[in-house]
């Protein structure tokens, strides 16, 4: 078994309640392997090929109920004239599984397409372009998805109000010409930049809600996000510009669990100050060819058992 931050994830003897695929950041796009501005590789046409193995593997094992994408199915460089056949593309890999994916957007997504069109496309339970939504699996869990770009300056048209008040918060967090820059902000500061985004105040208010039902009905929650929400399981640069106002409501509550992520491509595991446990997936796109990174995790009453293929290291997480 791998190890994520020393914690190893062990073989359970017992069956679990449900168990769900796990995969991050594909970014399929046709074109030549490239480079992020960090100068990681990146493998653009193999990607896709990940997302397959993860697809094959999830059938094999039969007993996986159902999958979540963390977001950005398609990359950023993909041309435009491609963007809507790079989706689809990627989708019907997605249909393949046996059972139902849940999608959330991520900010590679919306470089490509508006949000409403997403929201249809990735079928996502919603009767607005907002693309927050929660379920229950089982009667003792339930699975919160947030739309981490439901306030940002991307997707939203140029006109909207959403994309002038965050822009409008932009200029006042980050002095840079280049918005995607992170130069010369500070620690959790250098959040603020344009690929990043937030959970908007309705949003805010949604969530107290589901988490003040799911506390009544004895419901343990795990919150699905791109964006990650705590320091220790990602690089500054990642993180949702209020992560800690959705942390605020979240630690109200001793439902919640963990909290899964995707967007800062390296992965990450942490644990914060009231217990909730933070892992980032890591990213299918980084894959080199021959590898993967994608995993299932197993829902038991007392625990979480991320198991990892290849890349994804293998996470426990005990409540």
């Amino acid at each position: 078994m791998a190890v994520a931050n020393g914690v190893v994830a062990r073989a359970s003897t017992k069956e679990p309640l449900f168990s769900f695929g796990v995969i991050a950041d594909v970014q399929y796009a046709d074109i030549p392997d490239g480079r992020s501005f960090l100068g990681v590789p990146r493998y653009y046409r193999h990607s896709i090929s990940v997302l397959q193995s993860a697809v094959d593997r999830w059938n094999e094992q039969g007993n996986i109920k159902f999958s979540i994408n963390f977001g950005d199915i398609i990359d950023g460089y993909c041309p435009k004239d491609k963007s809507l056949w790079a989706v689809q593309k990627v989708l019907d890999e997605f249909d393949k599984f046996d059972g139902p994916t849940y999608h959330m957007i991520g900010n590679h997504c919306l470089y490509n397409l508006p949000r409403s069109q997403l929201v249809s496309l990735l079928k996502i339970a919603t009767d607005s372009d907002r693309a927050y939504y929660d379920f229950s699996p089982c009667p003792g869990f339930r699975i919160v998805v947030l739309d981490a770009y439901d306030f940002s300056c991307l997707g939203w048209p140029n006109d909207h109000p959403v994309t002038a008040a965050a822009m409008k918060l932009l200029d006042e967090k980050n002095p840079n010409t280049d918005k995607n820059s992170p130069d010369g902000l500070v620690g959790v500061d250098r959040r603020f930049v344009k690929f990043n985004g937030a959970v908007g105040k309705e949003q805010l208010s949604w969530l107290n809600g589901v988490l003040q039902d799911a506390s009544a009905h004895h419901q343990n929650v795990i919150v699905c996000s791109h964006l990650p929400m705590d320091p220790g399981a990602s690089s500054p640069a990642a993180l949702m510009w209020n992560y800690d106002e959705v942390m605020a409501i979240v630690h109200q509550y001793s439902c919640v669990k963990a909290c899964f992520a995707g967007h800062d491509h390296k992965g990450g595991h942490s644990v914060d100050s009231h217990g909730v446990h933070h892992r980032t997936l890591e990213a299918a796109l980084e894959c080199p060819p021959g590898t993967s990174a994608f995993g299932h995790v197993e829902v038991y009453p007392d625990r979480l058992l991320l198991v990892g293929f290849d890349r994804m290291a293998d996470t426990e997480i005990p409540f």
